[in-house]
């Protein structure tokens, strides 16, 4: 028989998890901002196009606050 024992710290595996889905939650979201604005606008960032229908404008940044933490948005500005 074995004799090893095993110890896991739940606070520590609480908070890394806890990490990982507040910056999953933040790509995630940011990826799709980024995706609508691209639909909108009718053109991928920096593409030229005559089908263009505006152009973006940097972007601002709001706080969004969920159960794992904080999570900061990037939304895109659009002008025309």
């Amino acid at each position: 028989m074995s004799d090893n024992i095993i110890q896991l710290n739940e606070d520590l595996i609480k908070n890394n998890l806890k990490d990982l889905v507040r910056n999953s939650v933040e790509e995630t979201l940011n990826a799709l901002l980024d995706h609508e604005a691209d639909e909108l606008v009718n053109a991928d960032k920096y593409e030229r196009s005559g089908d263009r229908k505006g152009y973006r404008s940097g972007h601002y940044e709001r706080n969004f606050t969920t159960t794992s933490g904080d999570v900061t948005l990037k939304v895109p500005k659009l002008k025309g």
